[in-house]
């Protein structure tokens, strides 16, 4: 039988009103409205089951009934009732595309806006084939991810179903970006040329390769984007020269080049490639930032780029306690870093940079100060990234979370200046159980989840609330 048909109904069904539906699901009777069933957009299938109502019938649907009424609830409130954890995950995504409201699914389960950072938890591990430890992530903005894992990419969908794995032409990927859900850019630091990936079907879809004047191979160093543009940095296969590229992100065409160094001589402190690139939005510039190992430690430099004009708007020299990773909260404007020496957090406020003053070149240490010139490099490996308001780091095998803390009868978004600074306070992750572990190697957020890979481990810890969770 057809999973949709008219059926009589009895006098038991016939509608009062015109605007109350009666459906026959699988032999059970729901009451709705037909603006619920038309808010799930025009050409679904409730939409059409909308049209064809009348008192005098109710259609007839040959479907699951249970799980039915749990995305009836989904179209009511936007928000999947308690009683959905009971379902298996794929049956309601089955179900969802049946009546072509998996968008809508998607959105109450894994939607950027339902991320909670004070309510995440070490939901469930992601298993990797192979016996390759994850060298990066890189995540959609609904919660898929790619992980690459020695020469292979393997991706979870946004409900965390393996979807492909595939086999590259690297040895190892350094760099990965997710262009799409079934695209990505990846790179590494020993095969030359940046390679546009189609994941679902497994093949090099374009290589994107810059040459120095002497026409040498270059490496990638790291990759970027914004809404419009993909930025990548490259560095020649000689190490004598660096550059970052910037692309048009749907056409992959070049679009112009920034911060091109050639070295000469030894004064390889001034042209260090960039291994991190980062938009940021609300200034419409490029963060790049790029460390060496030296004799006398650890040296680097982050510069804040104006991609139009090709100009450094703001640099800092990095050699006390150079980053081990560095990123910027747009929402909050600061930078934030962790100390390669101390493994401490610090933070740079970027305000002033709206008012075109000249922000401080000073960090601002948010843990112990005198680990700064203890030279035991505990930081090195450590991770920093930041999602809406809150910035993660990782120390060891745990995760800190810094948040701003808004002190006085200040309006939304102002802050209390302490001794020219501004307050913020650490949080521990998740549960007593989630603590500890192997060092965390890496850090990245999709759609309300954090994802993170530990030392010598062949899976993938994904975390998120209990809110979210099925």
């Amino acid at each position: 039988m057809p999973p949709f048909v008219s059926s009589e109904a009895n006098g038991g069904l016939l509608q009062g009103q015109s605007n109350i539906v009666t459906i026959d699901v699988g032999g059970q009777l729901f009451q709705t409205t037909k603006q619920t069933l038309t808010s799930a957009g025009p050409k679904t299938f409730f939409s059409r089951i909308a049209q064809a109502s009348s008192p005098h019938y109710a259609p007839f649907i040959d479907r699951d009934p249970e799980i039915f009424s749990i995305l009836l609830s989904l179209l009511r409130t936007g928000n999947l009732p308690s009683k959905a954890k009971s379902f298996d995950l794929q049956d309601l995504i089955l179900e969802s595309q049946f009546y072509g409201i998996q968008n809508l699914l998607l959105n109450s389960l894994s939607s950027p806006s339902n991320f909670e950072p004070f309510n995440l938890h070490k939901s469930l591990l992601l298993p990797l084939n192979g016996r390759d430890s994850p060298s990066t992530l890189a995540t959609t903005s609904y919660g898929s991810v790619h992980v690459a894992h020695g020469s292979k990419i393997t991706t979870f969908d946004w409900s965390l179903r393996r979807k492909s794995t595939i086999l590259t032409h690297f040895t190892a990927v350094d760099s990965l970006l997710a262009l799409s859900p079934s695209l990505a850019a990846a790179g590494a630091t020993d095969f030359s040329g940046l390679q546009i990936l189609d994941l679902d079907k497994g093949h090099v879809r374009e290589t994107l390769t810059w040459e120095n004047v002497t026409r040498s191979g270059s490496t990638v160093q790291a990759i970027g984007s914004s809404p419009e543009e993909l930025f990548v940095s490259f560095e020649s296969s000689r190490r004598n020269s660096n550059t970052i590229v910037v692309y048009d992100l749907h056409s992959l065409k070049p679009v112009t080049e920034i911060a091109h160094n050639e070295i000469y001589g030894a004064d390889i402190d001034s042209a260090i490639p960039a291994t991190k690139l980062q938009w940021v939005q609300g200034y419409n510039l490029l963060m790049a930032a790029g460390s060496h190992s030296g004799p006398s430690g650890v040296a680097g430099n982050v510069r804040l780029w104006d991609v139009r004009s090709g100009n450094v708007v703001w640099e800092m020299q990095e050699k006390v306690d150079c980053f081990a990773d560095v990123a910027v909260s747009d929402p909050l404007s600061v930078m934030f870093k962790v100390g390669v020496n101390s493994g401490e957090a610090f933070y740079i406020d970027l305000r002033n940079l709206s008012s075109g003053g000249n922000t401080s070149n000073t960090w601002v240490c948010l843990g112990d100060k005198r680990k700064v010139t203890n030279g035991k490099k505990e930081g090195i490996g450590c991770k920093v990234e930041t999602q809406g308001n809150q910035v993660f780091s990782t120390k060891g095998g745990d995760v800190e979370l810094w948040s701003e803390v808004v002190m006085g009868n200040k309006k939304v978004g102002e802050t209390v200046s302490v001794e020219g600074g501004r307050i913020f306070k650490k949080n521990l992750m998740g549960r007593v159980q989630d603590m500890g572990g192997a060092k965390i190697t890496n850090l990245a957020f999709g759609g309300s989840r954090m994802f993170l890979t530990r030392r010598d481990q062949h899976s993938v810890e994904v975390w998120q609330s209990s809110s979210r969770e099925l």
